[in-house]
């Protein structure tokens, strides 16, 4: 070897990147920045009549801060790290004075003869060392010298001595940081810059391992003879030498244990379970060829095969992983509740909080503010994306609020910013994902994005990506109903009007009932005409989430973006692979184990202290809580009641491996903070006290009281869409558990309720089931048990009810009224063939409706206000929040990729039930009143009436059918319950529209004077008069609405009827 190959040939980057022996190299760069500890705890031979000293194995205990890990390794190894070292030491002296080493080298003859092993050759313990050519072997050093005199003498005495000297040198070397921190060491001590990052959890095996699934670099090509060449004789063959990570959440493969950047990584997730077997994450391989060595790994619907270079070290792989897949309660390889991919949090205090939003301006000032407060990295997803979307309003007083100059003001201060959109069928959707994928990478190199899925590869085209998430720094997460797209921005009066445009610039200015805008590059010229339309006010709920639910949604955006990046851009180097974080604090990693002790100055602080410092606790918000944000209740009123876990335990829709699930967890004791959160936590209450007041739980706001929860995530996704093994539906479970486990009461609000009884062979949801079930088993108990559900008064698409182009709105009319009332499949027909008229008395359906002015001195209109909120509160106690829709598309995870958080109370405060005291809790509670409040047109006064949601029954129904004959006597809109088929439609749309000079699709606009009969006689009135009278916004839903049609489907002559009918439901 020349020279030249023994300097240039060296790792440069080893020594550049690595540290120094001399001179400790940047602190930034260290993997140690104080020194760890190490003890022996155990040394053995394979033979006890053996005396070679270099088989001796020693077991070794290490600790760096909370981190503790074990290591077995042969004094052979030990020796070769020595030699390493001394190499380095050489070269990097050799480094410094290039020239004068080349001449100084040639002048002893050593010049072109001089070999240089491999520097990862000899210390992974590949080759045996036997004891003839260890007396061939010089080893310069006192302190190695000293490892080897052990070996001759008693078995007990050699073991002591061996220990003792094995000891004195790992001091010698782990007593000087800038040693720790040298390639050499970090990769004998097996760690690597993802070892001791608290995100992503404790630190468990790592090392150097060849796998055949990733590209090969161009250094590969030139062997160097080391050991894994000759041994697996494998390099031909496209294998590559990576280093491989486990974490309790996946395995990362990096280029090199100093090396950063993610080539592969397998996020662990729910195995596929057949009967009563095991499923393993790892598995040991057999070779034909005997000296090579391998195992198999199984993950996201993928199996990667690796080898090592002995058998020893593959049982200790394959035991490494499956021991992170065997823990049940913490693992991710195991189903939980509802088969959630994630466990219920919030058992202990780890700091789950959860908040909610009530429409569109309180959930995107806060998702503004989240943003704005972004240091580190921002994940988006949404079925629709507008990149010129408002967050606040006035928008002429906050252009900075636009959703792409706040991206760019965080891309340009390096926060990485990964955005996920669904790619439509572009002749089925008119959202132009394609127009918002091209205008975000515009702004700036940190903004990554990703559309999916291909259509053509995938051979996906009647679903879609749903979710609607927003997660910063993995510290908050929104989720919820709302896409951050035009249409969505509204206030809980719902304005039909905006002219001169001040809250909707532009398309913003939104009604998908009258028209969906052609094209999207001129965002700010409108698509309707102000003075003639009105926009379609939009009711939505979102929900923000704090700690371990946040990591968890954090994670499945992961899930996702990796799958579209390997399906989408494998070689694209710009679109990084991603790693979900870690809750660092475990169940086992409290207390459970013995061997794992967290810094006790954390640990240490008396109660007082963590509830003042804690910046998870309800009284001091984690850091990044936008300043706008109340605090949570303090109602002098309110009781605590013993924190526990409420009773949804239906096992029918839970995983049958559960057992011991929540004793593990709740054998858990210590408050899960970091101290990075504890300094955070007191800044950001400093701040906050000066700004914010405290919220009662009884007011009426469209922002939440921020409260401690049990949360736990659910979704419905498969394969196609998050590349998981198997389908998972917890959203479906969790809502049927949910119900089923109801006491007295059901809230839910949805933008669709399709669903099917038992002996439905169409529809395969059983939401519409379990209520069945729930209400006749409070029938047969003799209880009071109360239902209702808000759902949209016709669909949100384009075209009137009788249109040409409208069959989409009447097949989806045909699938919800057929749930509803309408044969023997319908909840209502059901239940009055067994219980009669009382069968209302249990569940019933309402819409929300409202009115106003386009322009001074313009006709009265009107609009139904679309409910597109996806949430159900059971009991005051329990609320589930999300993306979700009630049909097949959102709940059978197979097709719509959705995804929910489910609420539990830990906090309570004092209510009624039913007439008797009830502990409500206080996020389901204050979300009830605040949208009944803002339903009923309720002032902070009035909010008393609605405490009770069983006796309210009398109050709510006379409100929403005073509002329904108001709107029907002033405007004869649709949909009513006078209309029974399309001839009467058109009829009714014909004279309308001979007495108006313009209405809107759905007859929304009223005439300059009202003929109304009073007392028999004709009186005529402005139409305001009439109005006045309406309260809030609800109104019955009119289920005799094209009642004597048969059948609302598509018929042969329409586009849609070609199209599968599992897209309509």
């Amino acid at each position: 070897m020349s020279t030249d190959r023994l300097i240039s040939g060296y790792d440069h980057s080893a020594v550049s990147s690595s540290h120094s022996l001399r001179y400790g190299g940047d602190a930034a760069d260290r993997i140690f920045d104080e020194l760890p500890t190490a003890v022996i705890e155990s040394v053995s031979r394979p033979d006890a009549s053996d005396i070679t000293p270099l088989l001796l194995s020693y077991t070794i205990q290490l600790q760096y801060k909370q981190f503790k890990w074990q290591l077995r390794k042969k004094a052979s190894q030990v020796i070769y790290l020595h030699l390493a070292l001394k190499k380095r030491v050489i070269i990097e002296e050799f480094h410094e004075k290039q020239e004068q080493v080349r001449e100084f080298l040639h002048s002893i003859g050593l010049g072109d003869h001089t070999t240089v092993h491999d520097e990862d050759d000899p210390d992974d313990g590949a080759l045996p060392i036997y004891e003839g050519s260890v007396k061939n072997r010089n080893v310069p050093s006192r302190a190695a010298l000293s490892i080897i005199r052990p070996a001759i003498g008693k078995q007990q005495t050699v073991s002591d001595k061996a220990k003792s000297a094995m000891q004195g040198y790992l001091n010698h070397f782990l007593g000087n940081l800038d040693i720790v921190n040298s390639r050499e060491v970090c990769k004998f001590l097996e760690v690597s810059r993802l070892s001791f990052s608290p995100e992503y959890g404790p630190k468990l095996k790592e090392g150097y391992v060849l796998v055949k699934h990733l590209p090969r670099l161009a250094e590969d090509y030139t062997c160097s003879g080391c050991c894994l060449c000759h041994f697996c004789s494998c390099w031909g063959k496209n294998w590559r030498k990576v280093w491989l990570v486990l974490k309790p959440g996946f395995l990362a493969f990096l280029d090199n244990h100093l090396d950063n950047k993610l080539l592969d990584i397998v996020v662990f997730d729910v195995l596929l379970f057949e009967g009563n077997d095991e499923v393993y994450l790892a598995q040991d391989l057999k070779e034909r060829n005997p000296l090579r060595h391998a195992f198999k790994v199984s993950g996201e619907n993928r199996n990667i095969k690796l080898r090592t270079t002995t058998h020893a070290k593959v049982i200790e792989w394959v035991s490494a992983i499956n021991a992170v897949g065997l823990k049940h309660s913490e693992s991710w390889c195991h189903p939980h509740r509802f088969n959630s991919f994630a466990p219920t949090r919030g058992l202990v205090e780890d700091g789950s909080l959860a908040q909610w939003f009530i429409d569109g301006k309180a959930a995107f000032e806060a998702i503004a503010s989240s943003i704005e407060g972004a240091k580190s990295e921002i994940y988006m997803t949404g079925w629709w994306l507008c990149p010129e979307l408002y967050l606040r309003r006035p928008f002429d007083n906050h252009s900075s609020s636009r959703l792409d100059i706040l991206l760019e003001a965080k891309a340009k201060e390096g926060v990485q910013i990964h955005i996920l959109l669904y790619k439509e069928v572009s002749l089925a959707l008119k959202i132009n994902s394609l127009y918002s994928k091209r205008k975000l990478l515009n702004i700036h190199e940190n903004v990554k994005v990703l559309r999916y899925p291909d259509h053509l590869s995938t051979g996906i085209y009647l679903w879609s990506h749903h979710e609607k998430l927003v997660i910063v720094d993995h510290k908050i997460s929104f989720i919820g109903g709302l896409d951050l797209c035009f249409g969505r921005y509204d206030t809980t009066e719902h304005r039909v009007s905006d002219l001169p445009s001040f809250l909707w610039p532009g398309k913003d200015y939104y009604n998908p009932r009258e028209s969906e805008p052609n094209s999207w590059e001129d965002t700010l010229k409108d698509e309707l005409d102000r003075e003639k339309y009105p926009r379609m006010p939009w009711h939505d709920v979102h929900c923000a989430v704090w700690g371990p639910p946040c990591r968890d949604i954090a994670r499945h955006f992961v899930q996702r973006w990796n799958h579209a990046k390997r399906s989408k851009a494998p070689n694209e180097q710009k679109i990084p692979l991603l790693m979900p974080q870690h809750h660092m604090v475990l169940p086992h990693y409290l207390g459970r184990s013995k061997d794992i002790d967290i810094e006790r100055k954390i640990w240490e602080l008396n109660p007082a202290e963590i509830s003042r410092k804690d910046s998870f606790s309800s009284q001091t918000p984690p850091d990044g809580i936008p300043l706008l944000l109340p605090h949570e209740a303090t109602d002098p009123d309110s009781s605590t009641v013993e924190n526990k876990v409420n009773g949804f335990s239906s096992s029918k829709y839970y995983s049958t491996q559960l057992s011991g699930h929540n004793t593990d967890l709740q054998s858990a004791k210590l408050v899960a903070v970091s101290e990075s959160d504890l300094q955070a936590g007191d800044n950001w209450l400093a701040k906050h006290e000066q700004t914010c007041n405290i919220q009662s739980t009884d007011e009426v706001t469209d922002v939440g009281p921020r409260t401690l929860c049990q949360c736990q995530i659910v979704r419905s996704v498969s394969q196609w869409s998050a590349g998981t093994s198997q389908t998972e539906d917890s959203i479906h479970r969790a809502y049927c558990a949910l119900i089923e486990e109801a006491e007295y009461f059901i809230y839910i609000e949805n933008q669709f309720f399709i669903s099917g009884l038992s002996e439905d062979e169409v529809i395969q949801n059983r939401v519409l089931e379990s209520l069945y079930n729930r209400i006749m088993r409070a029938h047969e108990e003799k209880k009071c048990f109360r239902v209702i559900i808000v759902i949209p008064l016709l669909p949100g698409f384009q075209g009137g009810v009788d249109d040409g182009g409208a069959a989409t709105v009447r097949a989806l009319m045909h699938w919800q009224y057929r749930t509803i009332c309408r044969g023997e499949s319908s909840i209502l027909q059901k239940l009055c063939s067994k219980l009669g008229p009382i069968a209302h008395e249990f569940i019933s359906f309402f819409g929300l409706r409202t009115y106003g002015r386009l322009i001074d001195g313009g006709p009265m209109v009107t609009s139904q206000v679309y409910v597109h909120s996806k949430v159900m509160i059971v009991d005051d106690r329990c609320a589930l929040i999300g993306s979700s829709n009630i049909n097949d598309r959102s709940l059978l995870g197979s097709r719509d990729s959705e995804i929910a958080v489910v609420i539990e109370d830990k906090e309570f405060v004092d209510s009624f039930m039913g007439g008797n005291p009830w502990n409500a809790g206080n996020f389901s509670f204050s979300l009830r009143l605040s949208l009944w409040a803002e339903h009923l047109g309720l002032s902070a006064e009035e909010v008393h009436l609605i405490k009770d949601p069983i006796t309210y029954n009398d109050f709510w129904s006379d409100i929403a059918k005073s509002n329904t004959n108001i709107y029907q006597e002033t405007f004869s809109c649709i949909p009513n319950d006078t209309i029974h088929t399309r001839s009467a439609l058109r009829q009714s749309m014909s004279q309308w529209k001979q007495k108006l000079p313009h209405t809107t699709i759905d007859l929304g606009v009223a005439p300059e004077k009202l003929e109304v009969y009073e007392n028999g006689e004709v009186v005529v009135m402005d139409p305001m008069a009439k109005l006045k009278s309406v309260r809030g916004h609800l109104v019955s839903f009119p289920l005799e609405f094209m009642s004597h049609e048969d059948d609302l489907r598509p018929m042969f002559i329409e586009g849609e009827f070609y199209a599968s009918p599992q897209v309509f439901h």
